[in-house]
């Protein structure tokens, strides 16, 4: 309902597999208005949230229910979310940003000391990211803090909600906050540092990118805190939601597949061929990249890589929306080879479902990769991921061996045009042998779902509240 990339995929996914485990979830977000624009049907609790200030700021709290059983919290403060947009607009952040997450997060804080008042306590608070983070740093400051434990996913360490000083009042925090051993962060404050700070546990989403973030060349500025809090950081991998994203059921294809029968596939990938205009050639390879056109995601690499890929023999689908400059890169390359490759933009999400079904292979050259959800997605719709040995990459694909007998990927060293090249040879004579439609099967059952990772958080959970009961703790 409200997405920006895989962190929304994550939370939707994660809070519905632990229901069926047999928790009681409640998502707690801001009241965008995509929300309801969804058909959810809301109802207001008559007595608001007031956080104290200058200017008192009344928070109105709306409650939903999910087909799934998930409970769904909304917080509504005038003027700060109904508006397009999750963090801004445009490709721009908004300026009032702090004051927005800053709200936000102590009206999460006060919700769970209110129902620790109550008698009906929250186990755990689980947040994610930075926009959420600093609800953990309000708690653990608060005299009164209420046994609710906190846990923080890190799903990005390089987006960390930085802003001037004068961020501390939106937080309502004195000015005594501001200093190296709490928030102050190279002259700002930083709402992700006072999660990493005061979080009982700390979770990152892959073991890889959970020991990445402890080295300087990939720690943010935040290496030093993080080696602080070494021993409460855990890699736990993403899953993918089956009910969304299965080529056996899928409403997006005009077939359905599986593992053992992948014979729709070339139905699927003739019919988004003739969906785009281009050349419908079934035994062509047909390579293609979906996802936000950033430099994290090495768009630049495959932008310079493409007109060496289009001398091959394959169809090439670029989608996704980003940075200026290189979206004008990728739509120029694919002028080289019309009927054969295409630069879309940004596409829907049913149009997304129907590129990875389509797909032989998908690009996936990161530069770096907390976990990623892209080569997940490949790999359960058929499609081999070609992607850089990096983060949770590397985690979630065994590169193929000459003889295609071990293997559910292609991977590449260097994030470079070059190696992202070599990566595509290599995949393309894997495609023409006999041997791929057992490389197929084998991603295909692979087990990407949630359970396994719900459980695992469901542990960690079961960890935190038995250490808060032990007399010992």
């Amino acid at each position: 309902m409200v997405k920006v990339g895989g962190l929304a995929d994550v939370v939707g996914a994660l809070a519905k597999a632990l229901r069926l485990l047999g928790h009681k979830v409640t998502i707690a977000t801001p009241r965008y208005p995509a929300i309801e624009a969804s058909g959810v049907m809301i109802a207001r609790r008559l007595t608001p949230i007031v956080l104290p200030g200058e200017t008192p700021t009344e928070v109105t709290v709306y409650d939903a229910r999910l087909g799934s059983g998930v409970e769904l919290m909304l917080l509504d403060a005038p003027g700060l979310f109904d508006r397009p947009g999750v963090y801004g607009e445009n490709g721009a952040d908004y300026p009032d940003n702090a004051r927005r997450f800053g709200v936000f997060s102590r009206a999460v804080a006060e919700v769970v000391k209110q129902r620790a008042a109550s008698g009906a306590p929250f186990d755990v608070l689980h947040l994610h990211d930075w926009p959420s983070a600093m609800a953990a740093y309000l708690l653990a400051s608060d005299p009164n803090r209420p046994a609710t434990k906190t846990v923080l996913t890190i799903h990005n360490l390089a987006h960390q909600g930085v802003f001037p000083r004068a961020a501390l009042a939106d937080l309502g925090l004195a000015a005594g906050h501001f200093s190296p051993e709490k928030l102050e962060f190279y002259g700002g404050v930083s709402f992700l540092k006072g999660g990493l700070l005061t979080a009982d546990v700390l979770t990152t989403v892959s073991t890889t990118y959970a020991r990445e973030i402890l080295e300087a060349s990939q720690g943010a500025k935040l290496d030093g805190v993080l080696r602080g809090r070494a021993s409460r950081l855990f890699g736990v991998q993403n899953g993918i939601d089956y009910s969304a994203w299965s080529p056996t059921t899928d409403p997006a294809l005009i077939a359905r597949y599986d593992a053992e029968d992948a014979s729709n596939k070339g139905r699927c990938k003739s019919a988004v061929l003739q969906e785009l205009g281009l050349e419908i050639a079934p035994h062509r390879p047909l390579i293609v990249s979906v996802g936000r056109i950033v430099h994290q995601k090495g768009s630049d690499v495959l932008a310079a890589a493409l007109p060496e890929i289009l001398r091959l023999d394959v169809a090439c689908v670029v989608a996704g929306s980003g940075e200026e400059s290189t979206m004008q890169a990728l739509a120029e390359a694919t002028k080289s080879a019309p009927g054969r490759a295409a630069y879309l933009g940004q596409a829907s999400e049913a149009l997304t479902h129907r590129l990875f079904a389509a797909a032989d292979a998908v690009l996936v050259p990161s530069r770096f990769e907390p976990c990623g959800l892209v080569q997940l997605y490949a790999q359960r719709y058929g499609a081999a991921p070609i992607a850089t040995r990096t983060g949770g990459l590397i985690d979630t694909i065994v590169d193929l061996d000459a003889s295609l007998e071990t293997g559910t990927g292609f991977l590449f060293d260097e994030p470079t045009p070059e190696a992202l090249v070599g990566a595509v040879q290599r995949a393309v004579s894997a495609l023409a042998l006999p041997e791929w439609r057992r490389v197929r099967r084998r991603m295909m059952r692979l087990d990407l779902g949630w359970d396994r990772p719900a459980r695992r958080y469901a542990q960690i959970y079961r960890d935190l509240v038995e250490r808060r009961e032990s007399p010992a703790a």
